[in-house]
């Protein structure tokens, strides 16, 4: 990420003071490995922590396959069949994290190879010393951030969040490392190969429309599995529910499976679930009754449009986008109350939108077929969309989001599935007399009246998308803010202050100014900040494609509200503004846009339970003094030696990585957290 000539020294302070950019990633534990391959060349692997699986110890990073390191990675994330592939392949180490595993199969199956045998969420940078050879990998979706760079002396570098990369003079270019591949660099090699890893038909083969009939039975039992799975945790941990469908099945999952999980925190303690709106918001009733249901310890987090309003520059500082911050915000606030109160990890619900065409705007599609396609185009970007979100507002305060709807074997066997069992008609009833609603396929697959996950209400709720389901008010103030932060003077000049595809409204004119204040402006590669956005417009969270299905949404500014699309319980009056030529000319189509996603789920055992602890916190009341000192400090802006660029505080990321070709010597720098 820099320039690494001279003594190894000051090497390591420098990459010291970068690697405490990821502090809020990883606020556990910092390590470091310096490995000296001859004069003035040396290797960095750099690890904040935060610790989930086998904390003290037992689970430090970085990681090492033999006692001689010639195996030496570091990895952000979690590998749910780290014990399955322990007992498979005879994996003995001391050391107990579940990322352990990743560089003995690495040295058994290969670079190109061992990705697939991760059943997990995960960033990775291998140095195998014995051979030379550089190895950096992401899951298949993206779950864990991770962003790639080269260094004007040839480097090549890694870090979990942007914000490490972005303004250090010695960076040539950076770049979003793709989800699903893995890049190797060979000893000799100048320039490194980047392979896709996951290669399934669904996102290599843009014309496959898969035909196989769901079975309910093996539906329910994958995403049954997949929640089993992610309560595999040694701290405390939750689900974030929102009432709707999505985060209420996890909760409803993890309640009644807590108990038998396998290394699970309190297997005999209830869950504690959490929702966040503005009071009298329509997730916060729905996540009631879902708590009442399932007897979790319920706590509800109060916000108002003006605490929102003050998060903005924040949350677009952690976010590193300007996109999705309607459902960032609630998310960024949430997640400071759920660390505050001693929780460590998440369960979340986001995918099944863009699996199973959940939101409102698939009442629309023209055919089976761009049903599909259009699952496809949302779900291979969502590492751009609500994956980002989910990751980057929850680890902002030290908190990890788990995803089970988005597991490989989830993945796999929805988007395989015919667009058949996902086409919606409202008009429709089935033979039990249930209307073909948004993701119709999954809530018949827990519609199980003997043994019920969920009350009928709660299963066969509308799509309520998170920004507007945590309070109208907030969204509505958010335009009324830009319209008082935004002239018509200055937004009428729109396209010479944003000549890259210029904002269609004051609200994206504000998220886009904020934006470049923190990556673009004064910055040698701010256009690389840029490039690792997606653009286009969007109608009620659609790519830009599908915004096709309607030629009334071609004419429009857009927006991503469930409101736009006249299906909605809450469209009437709802006003979507026409567009310019100017806008509608520069607009790319480049990424799907995605608003929202379902609120995470947490929960704990006590499956039978009949009635559910209900808290409620302001966000108000977490500014005590010790929570404002530490905001102050993260806010607070920091220059380098050396290099160019104001920068703030930590955040827990996958961390970085260099490799430093200099004319007479060389280096290699990874952080991850």
């Amino acid at each position: 990420m820099h320039y690494l000539k001279g003594e190894p020294k000051p090497n390591r302070e420098r990459i010291y003071k970068l690697a405490k950019r990821l502090r809020h990633r990883g606020p556990d534990s910092y390590k470091i490995d310096k490995f000296e391959h001859s004069e003035n060349e040396q290797t960095f692997m750099v690890h904040k922590r935060l610790a989930i699986v086998a904390p003290g110890e037992s689970g430090e990073q970085p990681l090492y396959t033999d006692s001689g390191k010639q195996t030496c990675f570091i990895a952000n994330g979690e590998i749910y069949n780290h014990q399955k592939l322990r007992e498979t392949f005879n994996i003995e180490h001391p050391n107990k994290s579940d990322c352990q595993v990743i560089g003995h199969v690495y040295e058994k199956f290969g670079a190109l190879e061992f990705s697939k045998h991760l059943d997990g969420m995960f960033a990775t940078v291998i140095e195998d010393r014995k051979t030379g050879r550089l190895i950096a990998s992401r899951d298949h979706m993206g779950k864990i951030p991770m962003y790639m760079a080269k260094g004007k002396d040839g480097s090549f570098w890694f870090a979990s969040e942007m914000k490490c990369l972005h303004d250090d003079p010695g960076v040539e270019s950076y770049q979003l490392f793709p989800p699903g591949h893995v890049w190797v660099k060979e000893k000799n090699e100048t320039e490194g190969t980047m392979t896709r890893w996951y290669n399934e038909r669904w996102i290599t083969d843009v014309d496959y429309i898969p035909e196989k009939r769901a079975d309910l039975s093996e539906l329910r039992e994958i995403v049954v599995k997949a929640v089993k799975d992610r309560l595999m945790s040694d701290v405390p941990y939750a689900v974030l529910l929102s009432g709707g469908l999505d985060s209420s099945l996890i909760t409803s999952i993890a309640v009644r499976n807590r108990a038998t999980a396998k290394n699970t925190y309190g297997s005999t303690e209830k869950v504690h679930s959490f929702s966040i709106g503005i009071k009298g918001a329509p997730d916060l009733k729905a996540a009631r009754k879902v708590a009442d249901s399932l007897g979790t310890i319920h706590h509800e987090i109060y916000f108002t449009p003006e605490e929102a309003l003050d998060a903005l520059p924040d949350v677009v500082w952690h976010l590193e986008t300007f996109e999705q911050v309607r459902a960032s915000v609630p998310m960024y606030l949430l997640s400071r109350a759920i660390k505050s109160m001693g929780f460590k990890m998440v369960l979340s619900g986001e995918g099944a939108d863009e699996l199973f065409g959940g939101y409102l705007y698939f009442h629309k599609a023209p055919s089976p077929e761009e049903f599909h396609k259009e699952c496809a185009r949302k779900t291979s970007r969502l590492h751009q969309w609500d994956v980002a979100r989910a990751n980057k507002m929850t680890m902002a305060w030290g908190v990890e989001a788990r995803t089970p709807l988005l597991s490989k074997a989830v993945v796999d066997y929805a988007m395989n599935m015919s667009p058949l069992d996902k086409m919606i008609d409202v008009k429709k009833l089935d033979q039990d007399g249930k209307k073909y609603l948004e993701k119709y396929i999954l809530r018949k697959a827990f519609d199980t009246p003997e043994d019920p996950y969920l009350p009928a209400e709660v299963l066969w709720r509308q799509k309520e998308q998170f920004s507007d389901g945590v309070g109208y008010d907030w969204v509505d103030g958010l335009k009324a803010h830009a319209e008082e932060k935004v002239s018509d003077e200055e937004f009428s000049k729109r396209a010479e202050r944003f000549p890259l595809s210029p904002p269609t409204t004051k609200e994206y004119y504000l998220l886009r100014t904020i934006f470049e204040e923190h990556f673009v402006t004064g910055f040698e590669n701010g256009q690389d900040a840029y490039k690792t956005v997606p653009f286009g417009k969007s109608i009620a969270c659609s790519t830009p494609e599908a915004v096709a299905w309607d030629p009334e949404w071609e004419k429009s500014v857009g927006d991503i509200s469930g409101r736009a699309v006249g299906v909605h319980d809450s469209s009437d009056g709802f006003d979507l503004g026409k567009d310019s030529a100017v806008s509608a000319s520069s607009s790319s189509s480049s990424s799907s846009s995605s608003g929202s996603g379902s609120s995470s789920n947490v929960t704990t055992s006590s499956a039978r339970a009949t009635s559910s602890t209900v808290t409620t916190t302001t966000v108000a009341a977490l500014n005590n003094k010790k929570i404002a000192a530490a905001s102050r400090k993260a806010r607070h802006s920091r220059r380098l030696p050396g290099g160019s660029g104001s920068r703030r505080g930590s955040t827990k990321a996958i961390g970085f990585i260099s490799q430093v070709r200099l004319t007479n010597s060389s280096s290699i720098f990874c952080a991850f957290a």
